[in-house]
């Protein structure tokens, strides 16, 4: 029996780990039942403080996150997974109308029609799909109690109210995603541009009853007002913003280092595993996978498939451990299979660094960096390259 093993990548979660896990082995099992998945969760040999963080000093830190250039629904997200409410703000800052004196003012219907949205069955279930469920009444409450909503009330126009539906509905959707965040589930909206989308459409269409709100020209509008103003910043406590980036860099460092434990761990579970087996591996599990492929000759090894992985930029910059730039991979290393995408800046291509001996397949999220780094195994290209590569 086939044995892929999944190898994680940097500063991931436990729990985070066990979702990821289950998607992939649902992918894999829905086309090759035959196929056993099999864990390698090696985070807990990875970076971790260990004298309670008394390296960081406690004073404000700032840390600014630029926003690339990209197409307008990618730029758009962008924002809104910084900040849920960042449309709103925009709308908040066109003039105040005074409304119809002798009728209900437009903003009397806008806010009506939020305060009375209630999910159709269609839209429950596609909510439960995407895993915000549970936190949506949460989330639809801290936007309409926000000030930036209270403020774009007041902006709403008769000839633009249907212009304010999709915008505030993102906010919604934006919001869940960020408390789910906060509670440390990763339900498959945060990575499924797909699945996203079709909650915004089918929210916009129970709260207006009828087509999207939003105009293509008023997207182009905002996203002109988004790429100015790109620069993010987030301001908190030194310790807790050290806590939320600090993952990531520590593992890398940590391995580029003292790498061997790693490595060791891996191997064990390729030893443990029935044979053929494939190494599906993320990111800096990649990097190791292919440390380890080339120091040991793991005949049970039939493929390698690294995703979103560095190894090939370490290769080019003379930084990968096990091979010097300008020496050949060794004939024992087995096939490989590169996964890439554009927008994810953490992701490269190997077959012009190893010629022949790497097959890239690029793929597309239409998410943006960083969320795209994670969005692999939800994208259907993804399992289209790797299934039929399966022995």
């Amino acid at each position: 029996m086939t044995t892929v093993i999944f190898v994680h990548g940097t500063g991931i979660r436990e729990r985070e780990y066990n979702d990821t896990f289950k998607i992939i082995e649902q992918k894999i099992h829905a086309q090759r039942p035959d196929i056993k998945v099999a864990p390698c969760l090696w985070g807990a040999l990875g970076a971790k403080f260990n004298d309670n963080r008394a390296s960081v000093p406690l004073e404000d830190a700032t840390l600014a996150l630029s926003q690339p250039e990209e197409d307008a629904d990618i730029v758009l997200w962008g924002q809104l997974y910084r900040d849920p409410l960042y449309e709103l703000w925009l709308l908040s800052l066109k003039p105040i109308k005074s409304g119809n004196a002798f009728g209900k003012k437009p903003r009397d219907i806008l806010q009506s029609r939020v305060a009375s949205l209630t999910p159709t069955s269609q839209l429950e279930a596609k909510l439960q799909e995407a895993g915000i469920a549970e936190v949506f009444e949460q989330a639809r409450e801290a936007v309409i109690h926000s000030e930036p909503y209270k403020r774009a009330l007041l902006t709403v126009s008769e000839s633009d109210l249907s212009e304010y539906y999709a915008p505030i509905v993102r906010a919604f959707v934006a919001q869940a995603m960020f408390i789910s965040e906060q509670q440390e589930k990763f339900p498959p909206i945060l990575t499924d541009a797909q699945l996203r989308d079709k909650v915004v459409e089918l929210l916009t269409l129970a709260l207006t009853e009828a087509e999207l709100g939003l105009r293509d020209s008023v997207i182009k509008a905002i996203v002109g007002l988004a790429l100015p103003i790109g620069t993010n910043y987030v301001r908190g406590n030194r310790l807790e913003l050290t806590d939320k980036i600090s993952p990531m860099p520590g593992d890398i460092l940590l391995y580029q280092t003292r790498g061997e434990k790693i490595r060791t761990f891996i191997q064990e579970q390729i030893e443990q595993a029935e044979q053929p087996v494939v190494l599906l591996a993320h990111s800096l599990g990649g990097i190791a996978c292919v440390d380890l492929l080339v120091q040991q000759q793991l005949s049970q090894v039939e493929l390698l498939v690294t995703v979103g992985s560095q190894a090939p930029f370490l290769y080019e910059i003379n930084a990968l451990y096990s091979l010097e730039y300008g020496q050949l991979l060794p004939e024992h290393f087995p096939q490989w299979l590169n996964i890439y995408d554009l927008r994810d800046f953490l992701s490269y291509v190997g077959n012009r660094i190893f010629p022949d001996r790497v097959q890239d397949v690029r793929v597309d999220s239409r998410q943006p960096f960083s969320r795209s780094h994670g969005a692999y195994w939800r994208n259907p290209e993804t399992w289209e390259a790797i299934i039929s590569r399966l022995p």
